[in-house]
């Protein structure tokens, strides 16, 4: 999850092996629009180890790297919200305990992800103040990341360019179609799972949807 603009990739991975989690951390980089300048994670050993430190330091351009304090599960606010929204929302709470789910649990983050950073508003909080046992909270009109990073200075040209057409090439409903179907094809692989057929996704089409010129 990236802070400033709310944009959030989801791989899945089948155990807390280096060799899954580096690989898929090329992948996710691979798919970022803007280049990798800092990463943060928690404690886990999955990140805490030679194999990532190489990925992140032996390179042109070192990226900065920061970790969680321990037991400050807050540090990590931005991608701990978004247990909900982009996994659980999704996949429940059922255990997958296929490895062959790993491949199609991907395909289906490509479609979760596409509709949830290019369609999906979300709000930012600017400020808040006490008055006396009242908080009154501030927050900015709800913007989907690919708005966040089209009006950022930061993002090159080219990148805004391709992040453009993207998004021309995307429809809000046959991402739902994408994900029921994608979704028809995790369950099955869910030994908890039952043996009627997966729930329809029921997705709400919120308000302020970016609109094609």
């Amino acid at each position: 999850t990236d802070i400033f603009s709310g944009w959030t990739l989801n791989r899945a991975v089948w155990n807390k092996g280096a060799r899954d989690v580096v690989r898929q951390i090329k992948e996710l980089e691979r798919r970022l629009p803007f280049p990798l300048l800092g990463f943060d994670s928690d404690n886990g050993s999955e990140f805490l180890n030679w194999h990532l430190y190489r990925l992140l330091q032996q390179r042109k351009q070192p990226v900065g790297w920061t970790r969680a304090r321990e037991y400050r599960k807050n540090d990590n606010a931005h991608v701990e919200q978004k247990n909900w929204t982009h996994v659980r929302q999704l996949l429940g709470y059922d255990r997958i305990d296929k490895p062959e789910a790993v491949a199609a649990i991907d395909d289906l983050y490509d479609s979760w992800c596409d509709l949830q950073n290019f369609f999906m508003p979300s709000i930012k909080l600017l400020s808040k103040q006490r008055e006396g046992s009242k908080i009154h909270r501030r927050y900015e009109r709800p913007t989907t990341p690919y708005q966040r990073l089209l009006a950022s200075p930061a993002v090159p040209p080219g990148q805004r360019a391709r992040l453009q057409a993207h998004f021309q090439g995307l429809d809000p409903f046959q991402l739902k179609q994408d994900i029921e179907r994608k979704l028809r094809r995790v369950f099955p692989l869910n030994q908890s799972a039952r043996p009627s057929s997966p729930p329809v996704l029921h997705l709400p089409l919120r308000s302020g949807f970016p609109v094609r010129q």
